[in-house]
Formats: C-alpha cells, structure tokens, sequence
C-alpha cells in the first residue's frame, strides 16, 4: 500500500493562460519505496479565514460574506474556494508538479468576494486530495484509491492574487446583473448621455448618497 504526502512549495499568477490561473507548485513523495506509474488526482481548495488577522478596512469589505466582527467567533469558518483536477507522470520517490487553478471575478462567487476583500498578507489555503495512485511490481499494475484524509496547507500571498487579476482585468472587476437589469441600466446611461459604465454607476451612487472617496 502506497503512502503519499504533498506539499506546497510555491505559488505564482501564470501570465500566459487564457483565463485568470494560478499556478501552485507541489511536491509528492511516496514513503515506501513504490515506483508510482501514473497519478491521477483531484483536489478541493479550502480558504480558512480563521487563520490570519484583518485591517479594520478589511473588515469592513468582508461584512458580506462574514457579518459584523462580534459575530466572527460564529461565521468566520473555512469554506470552498474551488475544485481542480490533473494527472502526474511515472516518478520514484518524489516528484513536483503544477496545480493549475483557474480563478473566476464573479462576485456571486464567495471565495471572490474574500479574495477581493483582502488587500494585504497572505490567504490561508487547505488542500484536500483524493483521487487513484497507479503502481507497477512484480505482479504487474495496480491501482489504488486515495482518500480525502491526504491534505497540505499553504500560505498564499495576497500579491499573487493581485498580480494576476491585474493581468487580466487591468484596474477592473466585473459583476453579473439580470439581463432586464442590465436592459434599464443602458437606459440610464443613455437617457444621461453617460459615455462609461463607470461614469453611469458613479451618478447612481450619487443620486442614492453613496458617492465613493
């Protein structure tokens, strides 16, 4: 029976994909000496809030997804930020790999909301991984199941996040609205002789009270 371990030795925003990714490097070791053929794996990302200290403007972007801060004892609990998958080659002993994660800005999304929410530090990751580890002896293949018990943490700068989202969406972000929604709002803007959906969302936040700094 095989006994793997992973870890997490890096991350880094990957400039080149055709969606916002980013890249985490891992390590795999087997302990006992079995020559793994092939590995296929699956992986749940968990964001564990709990784990790191908040600036007070911080947590005033997390009021949404956690509430008022005397009630954080209760609401700040790990939760998923998503599912990736990806298969490892033939290796003896240990090998590293990419992990690639690819990140959506969809504001109905929580782990967006929170990542968008922080703007300093690092962002307290736990990977779950599960999946079948193919072996080679002297009886030939075999395959065993992984279970989700095999886990490894990693630290996260806030910077790889930025980075990356600066890459692809340059001093922007985007929200998803009903299409009637988005149907009244170009009347707005318009009927206003607003040239940008900035300048149209601007106004409306004027009229409301809520003009920004």
């Amino acid at each position: 029976m095989t006994t793997l371990g992973f870890e997490v030795v890096g991350s880094r925003a990957e400039p080149h994909a055709a969606v916002p990714t980013i890249m985490l490097r891992l390590r795999v070791e087997e302990a006992d000496g079995f020559s793994v053929h092939a590995l296929a794996l699956r992986c749940q990302i968990r964001i564990e809030p709990q784990r790191r200290r908040y600036s007070p403007e911080e947590e005033s972007r997390l009021y949404e997804l956690f509430g008022e801060t005397p009630q954080w004892g209760d609401s700040l609990r790990p939760f998923l930020w998503t599912h990736v998958s990806t298969t490892i080659g033939k290796f003896d002993g240990a090998t590293e790999f990419d992990l690639q994660v690819e990140c959506t800005y969809d504001f109905d999304v929580a782990g967006a909301k929170y990542l968008h929410a922080v703007t300093e530090g690092e962002i307290p990751l736990l990977l779950l991984f599960s999946g079948t580890v193919f072996t080679r002896g002297e009886s030939g293949f075999s395959a065993e199941p992984l279970s989700w018990s095999l886990e490894a943490s990693h630290k996260m700068p806030v910077s790889v996040w930025r980075a990356m989202m600066d890459q692809y969406f340059p001093n922007s972000g985007w929200i998803r609205v009903r299409r009637d929604t988005l149907d009244t709002l170009q009347r707005f803007r318009a009927h206003r002789g607003l040239p940008t959906w900035d300048q149209a969302f601007e106004q409306l936040l004027k009229e409301a009270g809520q003009e920004g700094p």
